[in-house]
């Protein structure tokens, strides 16, 4: 894993370099040629700063009262506190060792002396401070200099000065840790790089991760490689020589890693999921941008499964060969108490996976509840929420094994199919809940067909007369039922779905002799022709039941039912829609699920 992300990180980010990183910053401070303060420029849309490379990154900084040399925050460079309160010991300590550093590259750097001027007078940095105050900046906001138009950031003076500190600092830094340390220096200081397999002396802790503070990171970065107790070591090494690795090589893959968070990172439930490609692609051929519904202009218009079955029909003629000798990698973290956590790990081959995820929206498939088409593709993170009543509920770890169901091609677990049977039941027999869930509903249908190895041919995306379970035409008989009872008295408040389907789909040999008996007197109150109609449905789905519907239904069985619900429900809703009706249907406006089929219907099924 480590080494995939050095090597995108190589391939993408070739200005990675120890004691750089790339930053997101919110605020440029203007300068003229001659330290005149000009104004603090914002950075970025607004909502999010913009990213610059490139800026020097102070190395040890656990070691407290440090701070980064010319991008920094707010708070650390001008004072700037959160209710103009007054810094804390702390903070004057960083500050005033951000004021050393500029201080000391100013008598190199000719383009720093306006900056350490400017930053000697106190007076002066309680403008800048007024002017940040009055943008409403942050003391979190990281900012950047712009002396005379240019930033020193991109002086290759500046970048050499600080590159030269940098290696006089931490040389002198490294005899002293070892002598504390109590531990052998000797094989630390040559060692076999993990990454590159070159002799380097161990890189002691590694910079950190950015950008996990949403799923339970902390705000000033977490630390993929650490060892910082006396436990995590072995051998009497110290720190990061258990795990050794240069430099360099460190740089790399923590560059590749908060890039790749930033992005092309997607969060799912308590975590973030990066992906990425030995080589790149175009967006509009990434299936698991399709997967996860991170829609391009060129995709808004195609459904997911068309678009990925089209690039593995590209792959299997040969006109894509590239594709066909690409790999992918999905990488799922999270935080912990300032350590980056990895929840999964996935790699693969490119075609492989375009067929898993072909595989995962074909199984997905089902009628819109209009019944002429089918319902739209669904986003990934639209079937985790059909899981649960709100999103915000759902498990992480329910999230990643659906996650690796669709990238493995894996079946749905049954207790999933569970879940989403119970938020089916409580959608159905409350009217006031929102429409019947298409990926809710097309979960349950995918849990028959990858229960059998090669599918299951009898789970069809639309109603299937022929099924070979009486479970699953117990569920019709129940949606026949409900609309009789809708044609014959309009709405009744309460009817017999939200009644009895409850009883019905666990014991339906119970109960639907008694709808049966009722529907007769239903059928008196219709005209003939109506009557007739309704008089045909009953039949073709009693017929089916064989020797009478089953007396106690098990979970698989209470799936079959509320598919051969749903899905006779949407073919009695057919029997009177055009598909330009239909099509409306299948958007979140939907009537409610238990809609009449029109009294003056005469239209088979």
């Amino acid at each position: 894993m480590l080494q995939q992300l050095a090597d995108y990180a190589a391939t993408h980010l070739t200005e990675s370099e120890p004691g750089f990183r790339s930053r997101e910053v919110r605020w440029s401070l203007e300068l003229a040629a001659d330290g005149r303060f000009l104004g603090a420029l914002p950075l970025g849309d607004g909502k999010r700063g913009r990213e610059l490379v490139r800026c020097p990154d102070m190395h040890n900084m656990n070691a407290g009262g440090r701070a980064h040399f010319l991008v920094e925050s707010c708070l650390y460079v001008t004072l700037l506190t959160k209710g103009n309160e007054d810094p804390d010991e702390k903070t004057a300590k960083r500050h005033a060792y951000y004021l050393d550093l500029v201080r000391q590259a100013a008598a190199e750097v000719d383009l720093l002396k306006p900056l350490a001027d400017l930053l000697a007078d106190s007076e002066r940095i309680a403008e800048i401070r007024a002017a940040l105050t009055a943008h409403k900046a942050k003391p979190t906001d990281w900012i950047t200099w712009r002396i005379g138009g240019q930033d020193p950031r991109d002086d290759e003076d500046a970048q050499r000065w600080w590159r030269d500190w940098r290696r006089t600092d931490l040389s002198r830094a490294a005899p002293s840790k070892e002598r504390g340390s109590g531990r052998r220096p000797s094989p630390a200081s040559a060692m076999r790089c993990l990454l590159t397999g070159k002799t380097v002396t161990p890189l002691p802790t590694h910079p950190k991760i950015a950008g996990l503070s949403g799923v339970g990171g902390l705000a000033m970065g977490d630390v993929l490689v650490g060892f910082d107790k006396s436990s995590f070591g072995s051998f009497g090494l110290d720190q990061s020589a258990n795990a050794a690795m240069g430099e360099e090589a460190v740089q790399r893959y923590v560059d590749g890693l908060n890039h790749l968070i930033r992005h092309h990172g997607r969060k799912l439930a308590n975590t973030i999921v990066a992906h990425w490609y030995k080589d790149s692609i175009a967006p509009a051929e990434d299936p698991l941008a399709f997967l996860m519904g991170m829609e391009t202009e060129e995709q808004t218009e195609a459904a997911a499964l068309g678009a990925v079955r089209r690039l593995l029909d590209a792959i299997h003629s040969g006109e894509r060969p590239d594709l066909g000798d690409n790999r992918y990698y999905a990488l799922t973290l999270s935080g912990a108490a300032g350590r980056v956590m990895v929840r999964d790990w996935m790699e693969g081959r490119f075609e492989d996976l375009a067929g898993r995820i072909a595989a995962w929206f074909a199984d997905l498939a089902i009628v819109a509840r209009g019944g002429h088409a089918l319902a739209h593709d669904p986003k990934f993170m639209a079937v985790c929420g059909a899981l649960v009543r709100d999103l915000k509920d759902l498990p992480a770890p329910t999230a990643a094994t659906l996650w690796r169901v669709a990238l493995q091609g894996l079946p749905i677990p049954r207790s999933l199919m569970a879940q989403a049977l119970a938020r089916f039941r409580t959608e159905v027999i409350d009217k006031d809940q929102p429409p019947i869930n298409h990926a809710r509903m097309g979960l349950i249908r995918a849990y028959f067909v990858r229960r059998t190895p090669g599918g299951d041919a009898s789970m069809t995306a639309y109603l299937n007369p022929d099924h070979p379970a009486p479970a699953y035409h117990c569920g019709r008989l129940l949606a026949v039922f409900a609309n009789l009872q809708r044609a014959a008295l309009g709405d009744v408040g309460a009817g017999v779905v939200q009644r009895y389907y409850t009883a019905a789909s666990q014991t339906p040999g119970l109960i639907l002799g008694r709808l049966s008996a009722n529907a007769r007197n239903h059928l008196g109150k219709l005209n003939a022709g109506l009557a007739w109609w309704y008089e045909e449905q009953l039949a073709e789905v009693m017929s089916r039941l064989g020797d009478g519907a089953p007396r106690i239904l098990d979970l698989e069985g209470q799936g079959l039912f509320a598919l051969g619900y749903y899905q006779q429900l949407a073919a009695l809703r057919a029997s009177r829609k055009t598909p330009a009706e239909d099509t409306a249907s299948a958007t979140d406006a939907d009537p409610s699920p238990d809609a009449t089929i029109g009294r003056g219907s005469h239209q088979g099924d």
